[in-house]
């Protein structure tokens, strides 16, 4: 019971507005990260063995840097199904191909050119970028449930991975 408040309490803190640091710099993300870090360690205390990685896997919680790329995903997920938002589906341009290729099943996006660093911060940029990098079997869920679940699943095997 005690894990499960203290996760939540320390992630709905390093969630509040955090998909709008995707493509901040990595002094600024490796500084949540280590707040994530300490906090895991005191709802862990008896775990204190294990590494960084592995205790934010057993509490089932991502990364600072995977929390940013989930929640991109998920808007992204939510906005490709409904189309709603309009003023966000207007910034989702499928990819189109000009010949019959495998990967025009993959449900790509065009990831539009930008010259300034800046500019990645825009969903126009963060969302098709971190979507195209979803494996096609998670992006073919058909539901919302499924969809997170498997996201989920994914980023913290490759957490575990790293």
């Amino acid at each position: 019971m005690a894990t499960t408040l203290g996760a939540s309490l320390v992630q709905s803190r390093l969630d509040y507005s955090n998909s709008i640091m995707y493509g901040m710099s990595a002094s600024n993300v490796h500084k949540l990260q280590s707040a994530q870090n300490s906090l895991t360690l005191v709802v862990l205390l008896s775990l204190r063995h294990l590494s960084a990685s592995e205790q934010l896997s057993y509490l089932h919680c991502l990364s600072v840097h995977h929390r940013i790329q989930f929640k991109i995903a998920i808007l992204t997920y939510k906005t490709l199904a409904t189309c709603q938002p309009s003023y966000l589906y207007d910034l989702l341009q499928v990819q189109q191909l000009s010949w019959t290729h495998c990967s025009s099943s993959q449900k790509l996006l065009q990831v539009p050119y930008l010259s300034t660093d800046f500019g990645r911060h825009a969903f126009s940029y963060s969302s098709p970028a971190t979507w195209n990098s979803i494996p096609t079997s998670i992006k073919n869920c058909f539901s919302l449930y499924s969809f997170k679940r498997h996201l989920k699943s994914h980023l913290i095997a490759q957490l575990v991975n790293n």
